[in-house]
C-alpha cells in the first residue's frame, strides 16, 4: 500500500517548491524533482514513479516535451504525465500533444486543477491494458479512495463505498455493493488507512463501515450491514456500541 509517487520536472525553484507543498499537503509523495532533461531522465529510471508533472520549457527550451517523447518510445516504461506551461505557442502545443500527455495545464494553475488532473491521469492510464507491470504494487492510495489492481487495470474504490473489510491469512477482502476486491495487505495496515471515525473493528478479522450498519445484535454477537451482510461481533470490540450513543 502506498501513496502516489510523483516526479516533478520544473526549472523554476519557487514554482517547484509550491507544487511540492501542494502535493504533500494532499498526501502525495515526491519521488524527486529535476530542473533539466538529464537529471529528470536519471530520476525516472532510478525511482519508483506513478506519475510525472512536467514543465514544457526547461531553461528556455522545450526539453519537457523531449523528456516525454523519450520515455514514451520504450515499451512498458512510460508513466502518465501532465504538462505545465505558460506558453501560448500553438506549435509547441501541437508537438506536446503528439506525446499524448494525460493532462495539459496552463500557468498559473489552481490547486483543484492540479488535483483533478492527477486523478484523471492515473485513472485513465491504469485503465489501459498492460500498463501496470509491478506486481508488488497492487494498490495505489489516494485521498479518499484506493486504486486496486484487477487483471490489467486499476479499479477505483471510494472508502465510503466499502461495506466491510475481511482478513484471510495474508489478504484482505474489500467488500463493496458491486464486487469484492482482494489485496495483499494486513488488517492492521488497512486499519491505519481507513478513517477511524467511519470504520471500526467488530472482530479480529473484520472491520465495518459505520455508515453501512443496519442492525447490531449484541446477544447474538452479530452486526448486519447493507446488502444483508452478517458480520461477527466479538466481546472484545463491543465497546464501540457505547460510543454510538454519543452520535447525533
Amino acid at each position: 500500500m502506498k501513496n502516489l509517487d510523483i516526479l516533478i520536472i520544473e526549472d523554476t525553484e519557487s514554482e517547484c517548491e509550491l507544487l511540492s507543498k501542494l502535493l504533500i499537503e494532499n498526501n502525495y509523495n515526491i519521488a524527486g524533482t529535476a530542473s533539466n532533461y538529464k537529471d529528470a531522465l536519471k530520476l525516472f529510471y532510478e525511482k519508483k514513479i506513478d506519475l510525472i508533472i512536467i514543465d514544457v520549457f526547461l531553461n528556455g527550451i522545450p526539453d519537457g516535451i523531449t523528456f516525454a517523447e523519450t520515455i514514451c518510445i520504450t515499451p512498458n516504461v512510460c508513466k502518465p504525465f501532465i504538462f505545465l506551461t505558460n506558453s501560448k505557442d500553438r506549435q509547441i502545443f501541437e508537438r506536446a500533444k503528439l506525446s499524448k500527455p494525460f493532462g495539459f495545464l496552463m500557468k498559473p494553475y489552481n490547486e483543484l486543477e492540479v488535483l483533478y488532473a492527477i486523478e484523471m491521469a492515473i485513472e485513465k492510464f491504469y485503465d489501459q491494458i498492460n500498463t501496470f507491470e509491478n506486481k508488488e504494487q497492487n494498490v495505489v492510495l489516494g485521498n479518499d479512495y484506493l486504486f486496486v489492481k484487477k487483471k490489467n487495470s486499476l479499479k477505483k474504490i471510494y472508502f465510503k463505498d466499502i461495506i466491510y473489510v475481511e482478513v484471510e491469512e495474508r489478504y484482505c477482502n474489500l467488500i463493496t455493493p458491486i464486487e469484492k476486491f482482494i489485496i495483499t495487505i494486513s488488517l492492521t495496515k488497512i486499519s491505519s488507512i481507513l478513517t477511524k471515525e467511519k470504520f471500526i473493528k467488530t472482530h479480529r478479522n473484520f472491520m465495518v463501515n459505520l455508515d453501512k450498519i443496519i442492525e447490531i445484535i449484541p446477544a447474538d454477537n452479530l452486526v448486519i450491514l447493507e446488502g444483508n451482510h452478517k458480520i461477527l461481533l466479538s466481546d472484545k470490540y463491543k465497546g464501540f456500541i457505547n460510543d454510538l450513543k454519543l452520535l447525533k
